[in-house]
């Protein structure tokens, strides 16, 4: 059985509390978080490669790419464009291919400007390229093959509107390189030093990416919260190879995503105690302007998380972090009014950010996640895991808000599992081919074995005003999923509202309701309500599809108001669907 059916991606935590309330939202505003960067796709490019795509079914690198199409690049090819907005940094999207033991290796692209060669790329498929079935290993042996890109980032560019930027892949061990998209941002210059900050180059940090910076570091954030001042960190490479803590009024700057990277030891990451791990564990800590660049390559759920870990942390901010090649993102345990903003999540073994148990009144507004290998953004209630119990009923009153996940190898953009008065609101959704652009689902636990606690849906539980595009593709344990999907597992889900939602160019169908059938318990979907909901065009993926399919089996009923979805599929004898 597929243990994402019993856990959700392990553990791990942070926190942080937030002071405002989180109000019901008001007239329908812009959709995703704002986008500092303007995004090539290879497939407009000019060039001598070979155009691949698009295609949907699983295990296919056309697939994982955006808009399901790419650009496959022999020795001696290139892709080139045009830049129409001037630029000092960029995001390359690739895939190389793996070795026979599964290891990866190493290439190069070299980038030319205007027919000059302005810098090479290194490019490697380590970090890439799984198989088999959940968790995934990487045996190439076991088949199935998933999680097929990475990406590369280089900063110091000069790029102007009008320039020709070319990629070129060049003749070494790799036999091709695919290209997906290129991102390309101007990024600011770094940030100055805070007023009366605590530099930890004075607690001895080099930031040369070789010496170990950990217990530098560690100094430096113990005696910054010791004196109510903020640990700096200038630009540079921090290598750790242990966790960092954060205690109550605990405050680390850095100098920009961009400038400002802590990066971890390759030799040690297969120790979990000795990887790149920040943990929140009190009251007001802040995070912000810095990157996280882990080095995993496996996924395993028993061994904890790294990336950002949170335990007991309130009313604190998480603002403007990368966290890339780590098994999660963020993870919070216990957690409440925290606030996360501004952050991009790449490249995950499993979640960009989940919010799981006991957490309550937090936000993640304006973020973004691609290449996730769980769900973009996810609340899931659970009620103990790894040591941590629940603390306070009722968990919830938590919101995914005007943030964009896209191209997730597993799972789905945004999921609510569960909790009291949870919503994803003001969201993008966007070629997501391995499951929902937004799923609402009881399917991982939520109470305890005596039924003591409970967290299933209660209050009411909003989606309201986002959009789904190439969303609702094949799950390997669920088989074809909606791109907006009701699923009645474990529990029923009640008091749901769903508000001007727009799902454009399904995979398969545009909404489903689904119940699995696995237990005895009367489950049945209540109260719910769909309001301006519009679906176009489904069955991208040749596998037919509807604009809403009702699975047999599933009982209650839902309520369409001012809907517009043609090609109703009803197989439910006890389900009914209302019109007003």
């Amino acid at each position: 059985m597929d243990r994402r059916i019993l856990l959700k991606s392990g553990a791990a935590a942070i926190g942080t509390t937030l002071t405002r309330s989180l109000a019901l939202p008001g007239p329908a505003g812009p959709l995703g978080a704002d986008i500092p960067w303007t995004t090539y796709q290879a497939e407009d490019m000019r060039t001598t490669g070979t155009t691949l795509g698009p295609f949907y079914a699983p295990n296919c690198v056309e697939t994982e790419s955006s808009r399901q199409r790419c650009v496959k690049l022999a020795a001696g090819d290139y892709a080139e464009f045009t830049v129409q907005a001037p630029a000092n940094a960029m995001v390359v999207r690739y895939s190389l291919p793996d070795t026979a033991d599964g290891a990866g290796l190493d290439s190069t692209l070299e980038v030319y400007r205007n027919g000059i060669l302005l810098t090479h790329l290194p490019v490697t498929s380590k970090y890439a390229w799984l198989y088999g079935h959940y968790p995934f290993t990487n045996n190439p042996a076991d088949g199935k093959p998933r999680k097929f890109y990475d990406e590369v980032r280089r900063k110091g560019l000069d790029l102007k509107v009008g320039d020709v930027l070319r990629l070129k892949k060049v003749s070494d061990a790799a036999d091709y390189c695919i290209i997906d998209l290129v991102d390309l941002e101007n990024v600011a210059l770094p940030l100055p030093q805070p007023k009366g900050s605590l530099s930890a180059r004075d607690f001895g940090a080099r930031g040369d990416g070789e010496s170990d910076d950990t217990e530098a570091l560690v100094r430096c954030v113990a005696e910054a919260a010791k004196q109510g001042k903020v640990a700096w960190i200038p630009a540079g490479d921090y290598k750790l190879t242990g966790d960092i803590d954060f205690h109550d009024g605990a405050v680390l700057q850095g100098a920009g995503m961009w400038h400002t990277t802590f990066v971890g030891d390759e030799a040690l990451y297969i120790h979990p105690e000795r990887r790149l791990r920040f943990k929140l564990l009190g009251e007001h800590c802040r995070l912000s302007d810095f990157a996280l660049i882990g080095k995993l390559k496996y996924r395993n759920d028993e061994e904890r998380n790294d990336g950002i870990f949170a335990a007991h942390a309130r009313n604190g901010t998480i603002s403007r972090l990368w966290i890339e090649h780590t098994k999660v993102g963020m993870w919070f345990y216990v957690s409440g009014a925290m606030r996360i903003e501004g952050c991009r999540l790449r490249n995950t073994l499993a979640d960009g950010i989940n919010l799981c148990l006991g957490v309550r009144n937090t936000v993640i507004e304006n973020c973004t996640a691609r290449n996730t290998g769980d769900d973009c953004f996810a609340i899931w209630p659970a009620v103990s895991d790894q040591g941590f119990t629940q603390e306070a009923p009722h968990p919830g009153n938590n919101v995914i808000r005007r943030c964009t996940g896209e191209l997730p190898f597993l799972a789905n953009g945004g999921a609510i599992y569960g909790g009291r008065d949870n919503r994803i609101e003001d969201c993008l959704f966007r070629d997501i081919s391995a499951g929902c652009g937004i799923l609402i689902s009881t399917t991982f636990p939520t109470s305890n074995a005596d039924g003591t606690v409970d967290n299933n849906f209660n209050g009411l539980t909003r989606v309201y005003n986002c959009r789904t595009l190439r969303s609702g593709g094949y799950d390997p344990s669920w088989a074809w999923r909606g791109a907006v999907e009701l699923c009645i597992d474990r529990k029923s889900i009640c008091d749901l509202r769903i508000d001007q939602v727009r799902i454009e160019d399904s995979i398969s169908d545009g909404l489903r309701v689904i119940e699995t059938n696995s237990r005895r318990e009367a489950r049945r979907l209540c109260d719910t309500q769909l309001t301006d909901v519009t679906v176009t065009a489904v069955g991208l993926g040749g596998n037919g599809g509807h604009g809403l399919t009702i699975t047999e089996g599933a009982k209650g009923g839902l309520t369409l108001v001012h809907c517009d979805i043609a090609d109703i599929k009803n197989s439910a004898p006890k389900f009914r669907l209302l019109r007003d």
